[in-house]
């Protein structure tokens, strides 16, 4: 079945290569979880993008303003993700070569000018990674900005030597951070007691409450597709499992169908929690005017106590050290592929995590420059998603794993909407000038933020001017109560 020799398979991947060659040959007896096991891993990484800090504030602010009103919008969104990621897992399996490498052979180069690391959304967005898990650091931790973004590169790239063992470590380790945030939102969840009735009826019936709810609708969509995991994922499988018959291409694909419907089911019940969790919190508190990480953080240890706080500290941490790794991984994916030259790994992973540490030690400001990657990765979105459909509904590329009509239909469609709401959004917040300070978690695609610079103080004197803790619950579930 696979092609590589023994000589090529890396120590940590042996036996699940193993296992499923067994599995996709018919030679094993394992069933249920044991078969599926090892097809489990690729999505579990690119689902990480779904749990980026940068979806927190449009999810907090949704349920704090709205309670469970826009959970249906959260349903749609990881609909449309998984659609789209299962595009790119099949582009990688049926050519045994990534997007960025298809558009480097496809486009002129003068096309991928326009199209190059940059602006394809691998550099784009990583000047905003690190200063966010940077922040996390700081803020639950005191360590100094500069310290603190040192740290993160340090375990960035920790994280990633362990490629060198083969992709299940590196997979198995994404994917216990990811668990990490799931086992966060879910004592979250069980704290804060949501009521399910209203749970369930707002994830399946379309409704919006005013203009400004439509507004954060379209952030939520907008949020759906994060370009770089769209070239990562098929790079993941591309060389992970390889088969040299139709059949058992076909065969792969339905197992790696189930890895991305797992995954990316995992990520949407997290971003379904956040909303949850600022409905069941702030917004039944009154306090719709939540709209950001840090004043979340800050509210919620009067309203739950410090062990939520904690928690939701623990989750944004895991977040933001996963996808500092995943976004890293994506820039040395996308620059390989667009230039088409070999480049050492090392120096690759360098390049794309030295532009996050120069806003530190230069002393940009990390909310603004966070502005300015989320935009630039808004106007790479179309060089990432264009493309995909395109190169999925050819023949001549994709062979039996062609895209059926429905599927190229639905694609379109998709891809469409997607490509309206990040122009819709744009156009608003550059040539209409939205007041962001209005609808911060609106623009949380954009990373913009209630508050500048001095954020903690600012946060510490509203909710302390504003609010105080109910001294007969100190110990259990606190309250805010106006003065």
């Amino acid at each position: 079945m696979d092609e590589r020799s023994p000589n090529h398979v890396k120590r940590g991947d042996a036996a699940t290569l193993a296992v499923a060659s067994q599995v996709l040959t018919g030679e094993s007896r394992k069933k249920g979880l044991a078969r599926l096991w090892p097809f489990l891993g690729p999505a579990f990484i690119a689902s990480i993008a779904y749990v980026d800090p940068g979806n927190f504030a449009t999810n907090i602010q949704g349920g704090a303003k709205f309670g469970y009103t826009l959970l249906w919008v959260v349903v749609c969104s990881n609909l449309m993700a998984m659609l789209v990621q299962s595009l790119s897992a099949k582009l990688g399996i049926a050519t045994g070569r990534n997007l960025a490498e298809l558009c480097g052979c496809n486009f002129p180069a003068a096309g991928r000018g326009d199209v190059g690391p940059d602006g394809a959304g691998g550099h784009g967005d990583r000047p905003g990674r690190i200063p966010r898990c940077r922040h996390r650091l700081q803020s639950s931790l005191g360590i100094p900005l500069w310290a603190a973004g040192l740290l993160t590169a340090v375990a960035t790239f920790m994280i990633l030597s362990l490629q060198v063992r083969g992709f299940r470590s590196l997979e198995v380790l994404i994917t216990a951070m990811l668990g990490v945030i799931v086992l966060c939102y879910l004592v979250e969840t069980i704290l804060d007691k949501p009521d399910w009735g209203d749970v369930f009826y707002h994830a399946v019936v379309p409704q919006f409450n005013g203009t400004e709810s439509v507004l954060l609708a379209a952030g939520i969509l907008g949020a759906t597709v994060m370009p770089h995991v769209i070239f990562l994922h098929s790079s993941l499988t591309q060389d992970r499992i390889v088969v040299d018959s139709p059949a058992l291409r076909r065969r792969l694909f339905r197992f790696e169908l189930v890895d991305v419907c797992v995954a990316m089911g995992v990520a949407g019940l997290v971003n379904a929690a956040m909303l949850i969790m600022a409905a069941a919190t702030f917004n039944r508190a009154g306090l719709g005017h939540i709209a950001s990480i840090e004043e979340a953080y800050i509210t919620l240890e009067p309203l739950l106590g410090s062990a939520a706080r904690w928690i939701f500290a623990i989750s944004l941490l895991a977040s933001g050290l996963s996808s500092s790794a995943v976004g890293t991984m994506s820039g040395q994916v996308i620059m390989q592929g667009f230039l088409e030259r070999h480049i050492p790994v090392w120096l690759r992973r360098l390049v794309t995590i030295l532009p996050s540490l120069a806003v530190i030690f230069i002393g940009f400001d990390p909310t603004r420059t966070l502005v300015i990657s989320q935009v630039v990765l808004s106007f790479g979105l179309p060089f990432a998603v264009i493309p995909l459909v395109l190169f999925s509904q050819r023949r001549d590329l994709m062979g039996e794993l062609v895209n059926r009509r429905v599927t190229t239909a639905a694609s379109y469609v998709v891809t469409a909407l997607i490509v309206a709401l990040n122009l819709y959004l744009l156009y608003q917040t550059l040539l209409e000038g939205t007041d962001v300070q209005a609808h911060p978690g609106t623009f949380g695609r954009f990373g913009f933020s209630r508050v500048g610079p001095a954020g903690g103080r600012i946060l510490g004197r509203r909710v302390g001017s504003q609010y105080h803790p109910d001294p007969r619950r100190r110990k259990g579930r606190g309250g805010l109560h106006p003065r």
